[in-house]
């Protein structure tokens, strides 16, 4: 198992954003986690990333505690996109890219530093714009610079904060694919947070959706996104078409 997250809790003074979540994730694996606004969706990103500290519980990779990693270990295995990356300072592409190889350099870079930034520009196909300023790109080219800096320190496990956020519809989808043949092709795990219901369902090996921090359900996209399920955790009627490999899920009303 790649990851195991086992009752883990956190809450930001009094007020609990996660109780009592456990979930499992395989190697080549993408776990979506869905649920509304105020779930714990980032949350629990956060958690795994290290950037916050639950109070409780033990989130373990490859057996071992991350809390007893050392930081620059712990970048070398998991690399983190959050929601709203963005750069207030003039960077180039290239530069950008090339900080996903801190935990593995000291003050200067090696040609062998330069050369994975190069092919991870090839792999997402933006090495055309390597020498743009990072704050002049359209949200979907930052996207994926922002994946190209995570994917640049090499992890096991890549976390996804609403990947797809403020994308038009082609741009969604090309984040997804890139996602998706990353993880198959490089035999990495991905864990995103989602808000799009059907890109968790098309996209996926497995969905856990969350409500007021607890895991309401999880297990394959057509067993968890299910209309009983989305009725009680988000009160909108749906209607899920199936068609034995895919659920396609149509919005139909509030409750």
């Amino acid at each position: 198992m790649k990851l195991k997250i086992r009752n883990v809790e956190f809450s930001y003074a009094s007020i609990p954003a996660l109780r009592n979540v456990c979930l499992e994730l395989r190697e080549r694996e993408i776990l979506a986690i869905v649920g509304p606004n105020g779930a714990g969706k980032s949350t629990l990103l956060k958690c795994i990333a290290r950037i916050l500290r639950p109070q409780r519980g033990v989130i373990l990779l490859n057996g071992r505690d991350i809390q007893k990693m050392s930081l620059r270990e712990l970048a070398r295995k998991i690399g983190y996109v959050p929601q709203d990356a963005y750069h207030l300072f003039p960077a180039t592409v290239f530069e950008v890219v090339l900080m996903g190889r801190r935990p593995y350099m000291s003050w200067i870079s090696s040609r062998e530093d330069e050369k994975i930034v190069l092919d991870i520009l090839r792999m997402l196909n933006i090495e055309d714009i390597a020498m743009r300023d990072i704050n002049e790109l359209s949200g979907g080219q930052r996207q994926k610079v922002f994946i190209a800096r995570a994917l640049a320190q090499e992890p096991e496990v890549l976390l996804l904060d609403e990947p797809t956020s403020n994308l038009d519809i082609r741009h969604q989808l090309e984040v997804m694919n890139l996602i998706r043949n990353i993880v198959k092709d490089k035999g990495i795990s991905a864990v995103m947070a989602v808000h799009d219901l059907n890109l968790a369902a098309r996209y996926s090996d497995k969905v856990v959706m969350m409500c007021k921090g607890r895991v309401f359900a999880a297990g394959p996209p057509l067993s968890v996104l299910t209309p009983s399920n989305i009725r009680k955790v988000y009160g909108v009627e749906v209607k899920v078409i199936n068609d034995g490999e895919m659920a396609y899920i149509m919005p139909l009303k509030p409750i």
